[in-house]
């Protein structure tokens, strides 16, 4: 085949570019968060400096691994699958060339502010707000490139995968700028425009939804293309994953609350939160469902296929922490759970187990047909990728399981006279095995990434430019 491309050829080099900045955002991002688990194990990993502190530094991670990593992972999927589904060319290059470069801007003034201890001390939108601007007009111009495209598409039907990535694009737009709502009183320094608990309910609005929204919803969209692609298998039910979709979007937008149990937030207020989170189980089990059973009859391939074994694996995971949410959410639950170690092991369970496999199989299906290969350099790092994120996540959560349940009761337990049992030291000393683990479980998830990086090299060097260019035609081709 010719190698003189057409107008109408997809846009692969702004995917290209986020696909590989994905893996190494996820080799710093990941890094990081094992170093800063080292610290609580070796607190003179602090080195008595303020900006390598633990507090500095854990805010970068979660900016790393959310915004960089899973960012850069929704970037550039979404952008492939609207392309490939829609059967048309992203609307403007150049604007996805900014929402490019604009996003890597972001996370480098991340990586600037954030150990400089410049933040608003928000969980999740902890950017100030020059970034935090800059953030919004990225995020809008996304949007634009994201659904201009779907509006010039060749095909009458719009793919259920890019109703989850419109909706994760909505909805993280107006939870940012809503929640980022400030007054600057410096270049560095904002205050927000909400003061006590509104400031707090409307901050757990975001959160809560970031992860609902940024960390769910998009990656669902992942879900609903990159499984039946490579199981080679149509999605189980059409229908369901529509009622998923409408459910889910429904729901998850009130579920914040179950983050401020037992606070000064209103008691009904607390109490939404928490039917809402447990209803939200039905929807998110549907979701995983659908995608457990488009392997009917193709379950053999997992044997051979560690990318397909990434993606199923992400959905047992999702099934797991979509459960465990719900269960944290009930207040008597959550008086045991809240402020431990057991929040932490949920949140991984769902960013290590969910959010980073589902990204890390989508990747490795993509990078060959971006630059004009046939499959990854090596199938057997791949596969020993897949073990050591594997092992490294359940390492992960089972100690902070332990950990959690641990630090709940010795908080909880009181003498006879009324006194406390433990003093918050004793707790922590029975933490530190916990600590060890968790790691040791980080270092072998991060370790991975490693392989990963090698093997995407590798492949991309087979490549030529002539072939990366061909792969653009090659698609559209095969579209029409």
């Amino acid at each position: 085949m010719s190698t003189a491309i057409s107008p109408t050829a997809y846009n692969y080099k702004v995917v290209r570019q986020f696909a590989i900045m994905t893996v190494v955002w996820g080799i710093l991002g990941m890094g990081l968060g094992v170093f800063i688990a080292s610290q609580l194990v070796w607190p003179e990993l602090n080195f008595g400096l303020a900006w390598t502190s633990f507090g500095r530094l854990r805010p970068l991670h979660t900016n790393l691994v959310i915004f960089a990593f899973g960012g850069c992972a929704l970037f550039a999927t979404s952008y492939y699958v609207v392309q490939r589904t829609c059967q048309t060319r992203l609307i403007s290059d150049s604007l996805a060339a900014f929402t490019f470069w604009g996003w890597q801007a972001v996370i480098v003034g991340a990586i600037v502010t954030l150990p400089m201890g410049f933040t608003t001390t928000k969980e999740y939108a902890e950017l100030e707000w020059p970034l935090a601007i800059l953030l919004a007009i990225v995020w809008v111009t996304y949007g634009l490139v994201f659904f201009g495209t779907i509006v010039k598409r060749k095909t009458k039907h719009i793919y259920v995968g890019n109703w989850f990535y419109g909706a994760f694009i909505v909805v993280t737009a107006m939870l940012h700028i809503v929640n980022h709502a400030s007054l600057p009183v410096s270049f560095f320094k904002s205050y927000s425009a909400y003061s006590g608990a509104t400031d707090a309910m409307i901050q757990w609005w975001y959160g809560h939804n970031a992860v609902g929204f940024f960390l769910t919803t998009g990656f669902l969209g992942m879900m609903y293309y990159f499984v039946p692609k490579q199981a080679e298998r149509p999605i189980y039910s059409y229908r369901l994953s529509i009622v998923h979709f409408w459910a889910l979007i429904t729901l998850y937008i009130w579920a914040g609350p179950h983050h401020l149990h037992y606070t000064a937030l209103p008691d009904w207020a607390q109490s939404l939160g928490m039917a809402m989170s447990i209803i939200l189980l039905a929807p998110s089990w549907g979701g995983m469902i659908n995608g457990m059973m488009t392997l009917s009859g193709a379950w053999h391939k997992l044997r051979t296929d560690p990318i397909l074994r990434f993606l199923v694996v992400s959905l047992a995971f999702y099934g797991m922490s979509t459960f465990e949410g719900p269960m944290m959410a009930i207040k008597t639950v959550n008086s045991l759970s809240h402020y431990t170690d057991w929040t932490i092991g949920h949140v991984h369970a769902g960013a290590l187990g969910w959010v980073a496999m589902i990204s890390i199989g989508a990747i490795y299906h993509m990078i060959p047909k971006l630059f004009g290969r046939t499959q990854m350099h090596s199938i057997g790092l791949i596969n020993t990728h897949f073990w050591l994120a594997t092992i490294g996540t359940v390492l992960y959560i089972a100690s902070m399981w332990v950990n959690g349940i641990t630090q709940g009761l010795m908080w909880r337990a009181i003498n006879d006279d009324g006194t406390l049992t433990y003093s918050f030291v004793e707790a922590l000393q029975a933490s530190h095995p916990g600590f060890i683990v968790r790691a040791l479980g980080g270092a072998f998830f991060a370790s991975g990434m490693l392989f990963m990086a090698y093997n995407v090299w590798r492949t991309v060097r087979a490549s030529n430019p002539a072939e990366a260019k061909a792969a653009e035609q090659i698609a559209v081709v095969g579209a029409h």
